[in-house]
């Protein structure tokens, strides 16, 4: 079992920065492929993006590459969101998942632990 907790959403201004954070704790972390997750309302939850176990791969959706970078640090337990050039259109809950595949997935299903999420609002 493990439990994610993520922290660090907010209102933000377009063009704004946020940083946010997921804490992991349970089984080893760097046993697991981390991944970031997003939901507006109304609409799917959608990949943002993911990071290997070591942390030497990353992977982003097409809408946040440029702007956003995921990070971890398995000293720490702990995963991190970059999120630089906000737009509108990034506003939704943002959710921190965790899986245990060796090739990482970006598909929701393929992910086996979840955090409750955080609030990420960007205002024109």
């Amino acid at each position: 079992q493990v439990q994610l907790v993520e922290s660090g959403g907010g209102l933000v201004q377009a063009g704004g920065s946020l940083r946010l954070s997921c804490a992991a704790s349970g089984r080893p972390f760097s046993s697991y492929a981390m991944g970031w997750f997003r939901q507006a309302p109304g609409k799917e939850r959608d990949f943002v993006a993911v990071i290997s176990r070591g942390g030497g791969t990353t992977y982003y959706t097409d809408s946040v590459k440029g702007r956003f970078t995921i990070s971890r640090d398995n000293a720490k337990n702990t995963v991190a969101l970059q999120m630089n050039s906000l737009k509108p259109e990034d506003t939704a809950v943002y959710y921190c998942a965790a899986q245990k595949k060796v090739l990482p997935g970006i598909m929701a299903y393929e992910y086996e632990y979840w955090g409750q999420g955080t609030q990420v609002t960007v205002s024109s």
